[in-house]
């Protein structure tokens, strides 16, 4: 153990030395009242901005670039919901799947240390007229099967069966080879034994993205998140956001849009013109075929994210005849009793989520302090 954790002198988000298979981060800076001495937070450094605050990106002093998830003061999301995405992520381990590698708690200072994804996130790909170019028809069909297997992973194949709830195209992000990884458990519940779904009074989410039960009624499962998956894949295939679509022929959003087409048996119609002719027709209807099943009404129509990479992997796998999607229209109708509507951002009301798993943490994630530095590290074991 290195004897002494944290160097003043030194104002860089740098790497600590590591021991037996635990890495530790932190701010080699007390970080209190003097934002200025911190270089990394400029504004060149910066690669976006969530609901929760600015991701910056960093370098530990070994070389390897990293995604630095600071907190805004302004932030709704406290030490419940960040301690709840390092319980949620720490326990995965999933080439979909951003990998978490730190963090750090300081006063009102909460950050969170992520493996560095040059290409950001999927939206700034699909929804930007220039850059959508560079997403053939063969990199968005690997993006949306990799997005379900990193999913299929959550709901099945991890520990832990955890609901994302708040799947959407800027919590996608890609690596230099464009392979996507689901991020941002800030939102995420943990589902024990034989728990198949839950309720909440407080809707946590983005709107456009948000399956009808859990937007209208709170109630939400793997099923919530297929829904998600659902939008998600309509909006690679057609390059544009589900929440605020126009056509000038109707007032519906891109799933009644995408619903009215297939229905019409003009699927194809939906492409993104900026894919040319590099897409393979069978293969994108499949994918628009499969979107419309897991945008269903009724939740118990949408598959499983296990048939959704089946349906997706195998030409001669049977799928079913989609139903009416929920949400179809941009008219959102809200039970009085929950949480207000959430536009395109996250709620403003965030729950805690972590009240009976915090004991998830131990032998998982640690906590330590030393007298030479008043930062809280927790480390992760690798």
């Amino acid at each position: 153990m290195p004897a002494q954790l944290c160097n003043p002198q030194n104002k860089d988000l740098t790497l600590f030395q590591s021991w037996g298979r635990s890495q530790m981060f932190g701010l080699k800076d007390e970080l209190q009242g003097n934002k200025k001495r911190i270089d990394n937070f400029s504004n060149a450094n910066k690669l976006g901005e969530g609901g929760f605050g600015p991701v910056y990106k960093g370098k530990l002093l070994d070389g390897q670039e990293i995604g630095v998830k600071r907190l805004s003061k302004n932030s709704l999301q406290g030490v419940d919901e960040l301690k709840n995405e390092i319980i949620s992520i720490s326990k995965l381990q999933h080439n979909n799947l951003v990998r978490l590698l730190g963090c750090c708690i300081q006063g009102e200072e909460k950050m969170l240390i992520y493996e560095y994804m040059p290409n950001k996130s999927l939206d700034s790909f699909i929804f930007d007229q220039t850059r959508s170019s560079l997403l053939d028809w063969q990199k968005r069909f690997n993006i949306i099967l990799g997005i379900a297997r990193g999913l299929l992973y959550l709901h099945q194949d991890s520990r832990l069966r955890i609901i994302h709830r708040d799947l959407k195209a800027s919590n996608i992000l890609l690596d230099r080879d464009m392979n996507p990884k689901i991020s941002d458990f800030g939102m995420a519940r943990i589902f024990g034994g034989d728990q198949v779904e839950a309720s909440t009074r407080r809707v946590v989410g983005t709107y456009g993205y948000m399956s009808p039960e859990y937007a209208i009624e709170g109630h939400f499962s793997i099923k919530s998140d297929v829904f998600s998956f659902g939008v998600l894949v309509l909006e690679i295939v057609a390059g544009q956001m589900n929440r605020g679509f126009y056509h000038p022929d109707h007032q519906l959003n891109l799933l009644g849009h995408a619903w009215r087409l297939w229905k019409e048996d003009k699927a194809l119609e939906l492409i993104d013109e900026s894919m040319s002719d590099s897409f393979l027709a069978t293969e994108v209807l499949r994918c628009i075929h499969v979107g419309l099943l897991c945008v269903q009404q009724r939740a118990d129509d949408r598959p499983t994210m296990s048939t959704v990479v089946l349906m997706l992997s195998s030409e001669s796998a049977v799928v079913p005849t989609p139903k009416q999607p929920g949400f179809f229209t941009e008219m959102y109708l809200m039970n009085p009793n929950t949480s207000e509507s959430l536009s395109n951002q996250e709620s403003s009301n965030q729950e805690s989520c972590i009240s009976n798993d915090i004991n998830l943490l131990q032998g998982q994630v640690h906590s330590h302090s030393q007298e030479s530095c008043s930062a809280s590290w927790l480390l992760l074991s690798r």
